[in-house]
């Protein structure tokens, strides 16, 4: 039995092609509309920390507080109010991290930016990453999560390796920023596995941590040997390079013929 073929009509293709581009063109304007809202509103919150002149380590300090508060959330959850706890938690996680993304901002609006400020910044976020996973440790452990317990212990260690090679890196190479799971990704992570904990969400979340963590921790090894392979040996008492003072190439290995 012959099959009856669809006759190929170019104006109706013509218009579904209109209809998805003013689809995706409505998509696009929202999503940006969106993103500049909030950044009007992040500026207003700018604008109104730097007419108090408030220095903008406080304002760091203020974020792991904050944290600190989200920790004992989680270290308090049980068996019966865990899903309100963890979402209480995950709201004060965003609360946190408003702080985190105001106090450059208010530094360099205030020429406050120092480099102790760029130091103590970078400190205060590994307490911050630390004490979200202590409350978790807490949480597995009271509730006889055993498993759990070690495996928050592990991102725990990863997430701080991560930022160690990195900064081991760049005190030799200057710049090492290679790996996805940087800090943004894990607060992010973090925030969504406690705010969906009705569904357990945090688990998936602490597996996904551990992979990509440690992916990055690996990826920035290799990245470091690549970039300092070339170097020459370091001679007996000789200082470790840095990057305002890179170390002489080894020398080229030449042959003779002989």
């Amino acid at each position: 039995m012959p099959t009856q073929q669809t006759e190929f009509d170019p104006q109706r293709s013509q218009q579904n092609a209109a209809a998805k581009a003013h689809a995706h063109a409505d998509s696009r304007s929202w999503t940006l509309a969106f993103g500049k809202a909030c950044g009007v509103l992040l500026q207003a919150i700018v604008n109104g920390l730097a007419l108090t002149r408030i220095s903008p380590n406080v304002l760091t300090f203020i974020g792991l507080v904050i944290n600190i508060g989200a920790a004992v959330l989680f270290g308090f959850a049980n068996a019966r109010n865990y899903v309100h706890m963890f979402l209480y938690a995950g709201l004060v996680i965003i609360g946190a991290g408003i702080f985190d993304m105001v106090d450059g901002r208010v530094a360099r609006q205030t020429a406050q930016v120092t480099v102790f400020g760029a130091f103590f910044d970078s400190v205060i976020d590994r307490y911050s990453d630390v004490v979200l996973f202590f409350g978790l440790l807490v949480f597995y452990a009271r509730g006889n999560r055993l498993f759990y317990v070690g495996l928050t212990a592990f991102v725990m260690v990863t997430s701080l390796m991560v930022s160690y090679t990195r900064a081991r890196a760049e005190a030799l190479i200057g710049k090492c920023k290679v790996g996805f799971m940087e800090r943004p990704e894990r607060v992010v992570l973090i925030i969504l596995g406690a705010l969906f904990m009705r569904w357990d969400a945090m688990a998936p979340v602490l597996w996904v941590l551990a992979a990509l963590s440690t992916l990055t921790v690996i990826h920035r090894i290799r990245y470091t040997y690549d970039q300092t392979k070339h170097f020459a040996p370091l001679k007996a008492g000789e200082p470790m390079p840095s990057p305002n003072r890179a170390p002489e190439p080894a020398p080229a290995v030449t042959t003779r013929n002989v």
